[in-house]
């Protein structure tokens, strides 16, 4: 009987970490393609962040509307209403002709995926209770979460080059379809606590809106009619719609996040960490995508694989290594020790040249960044899932991740662009603009990791 469970629990995490390794890969997959996307459906280069942008918004701005449901319906209705409108969304974008079209495809995607990703960490915890167990399911969903986005870069090069970016979408109508099939059969029913209970439209709302506009006032920095009071305005009216967020969860008898959850330390102080360290890592993978591309010339395929190290070490890491020195030394060493190694990569492309090489320059990093990825995330993760409601936890760790990810592509995307157009104000050359954008970058990801390194140094508690 024991085997029989410990199958079927194996099972039902293949399920949940599939899909989550199609919602990841579906927000990386593209970031090859961009450029062919820009020419043939006619994208400015700051419209050209939205097609991530879109998608990273709707994920974030859902997640904890998405986490309440789960609590009140059941974590197994919403995780396969999510599959099937991810799978559907993922059709529209292929079929795609307009520049419209792909960002409203992107966006349902990202509905779709919220509905589905914020309930997997709290179904996770929930099979596999144990801290040895789960420290190996955490490695096999960090491993998932970090590799996927390096995985994307490659399937979305070798997608790009052979048979056109459509594919990069219509990929997942199939993957979709079967994960559906067997998400039905093998996931367990759980009980949710009743519609009565209510779920927080408004909040959700507030918060939604907020998010969105805070990204777009980044990202229209970027583009000709900017001014800074419009950014001004833009910026404060995004503070406002949070800071209402905020008020109302504070007010209302069954909020959608319960600002309890904060008193816990750990828990607060690990999801801050999560938001830099998806910030630092999905911005340093679409800037670091544009420099192989624009600057030393790889075409999308080349492009693609030039990625491999980095899926490569994360596994060896999340799979195997970190999860038995998690049990041994603690998810807090781990995390610290982690977010170290990713820091010294960031340091070291952050001075790669104009007529940079893949062995001295990109390869090396990739493999670096991705080993500390591996250790960084699972042991962050757990840190933020302690201690905690599974179903409060899930969602607002997710919704850290895709936050993260959303300003942290937006700012850096914003930044690299804007140093760029001031280095060739400059007279400096194209590519040496180019490159000087993606250094100031680089650089600012840096800072994202060594403000969670500190974090995680002063605020942490060590583990008993």
């Amino acid at each position: 009987m024991k085997v029989d469970a410990a199958r079927g629990r194996a099972k039902a995490l293949v399920v949940l970490c599939v899909m989550q390794l199609m919602i990841i890969l579906d927000g990386t997959v593209v970031t090859v393609a961009l450029p062919t996307i820009q020419a043939e459906l006619g994208f400015s280069q700051a419209g050209l962040a939205w097609v991530m942008n879109s998608y990273l918004i709707a994920f974030a701005g859902l997640l904890l509307l998405a986490g309440r449901i789960g609590d009140l319906i059941g974590s197994k209705r919403v995780f396969v209403a999510g599959l099937g409108l991810f799978t559907a969304a993922s059709l529209l974008c292929g079929v795609a002709g307009s520049a419209e079209v792909l960002i409203v495809g992107r966006f349902l995607q990202g509905v779709g995926g919220a509905l589905a990703s914020a309930v997997i960490l709290g179904m996770i915890v929930s099979l596999y209770p144990a801290p040895g167990e789960q420290a190996r399911a955490m490695g096999v969903y960090s491993f998932t979460a970090a590799s996927g986005a390096s995985i994307g870069l490659i399937f979305g090069g070798v997608i790009t080059q052979t048979i056109g970016w459509h594919w990069a979408f219509l990929i997942n109508v199939p993957i979709g379809a079967v994960s559906l099939a067997f998400a039905v059969r093998l996931l367990a029913r759980q009980p949710g606590l009743g519609l009565a209970n209510g779920a927080d439209v408004l909040g959700a709302v507030l918060v939604t809106a907020g998010l969105s506009l805070g990204v777009y006032t980044i990202v229209q920095t970027a583009e000709p009619q900017a001014t800074l009071t419009r950014t001004v305005v833009l910026a404060v009216a995004s503070l406002l719609l949070l800071a209402g967020f905020v008020v109302r969860q504070a007010r209302i008898k069954n909020p959608l996040l319960a600002l309890r959850i904060f008193r816990r330390r750990q828990l607060t102080v690990a999801n801050g960490v999560v938001v830099l360290l998806f910030a630092a890592g999905f911005g340093f993978q679409f800037t670091t995508a544009l420099y192989v591309q624009r600057v030393l010339g790889y075409d999308s395929l080349t492009t693609g694989l030039a990625f491999l190290p980095a899926p490569l070490m994360n596994g060896l890491m999340s799979l195997s290594l970190a999860p038995r020195l998690t049990v041994r030394f603690g998810p807090r060493k781990m995390l610290i020790a982690g977010l170290v190694v990713f820091l010294l990569a960031l340091l070291w492309i952050s001075r790669a040249p104009v007529d940079g090489s893949y062995v001295v320059n990109v390869g090396p990093v990739l493999a670096v960044m991705g080993a500390g990825i591996g250790v960084a995330i699972p042991a962050a993760i757990m840190l933020a899932m302690s201690g905690a409601d599974a179903g409060l936890a899930s969602g607002l760790n997710n919704t850290a991740q895709q936050a993260g990810a959303a300003v942290g592509t937006a700012v850096l995307a914003t930044l690299a662009a804007s140093t760029t157009t001031s280095r060739l104000t400059q007279g400096a050359g194209d590519l040496l603009a180019l490159r000087d954008g993606y250094g100031a970058a680089w650089l600012a990801a840096a800072g994202f990791v060594l403000a969670a390194l500190l974090l995680s140094v002063s605020l942490l508690r060590t583990e008993r």
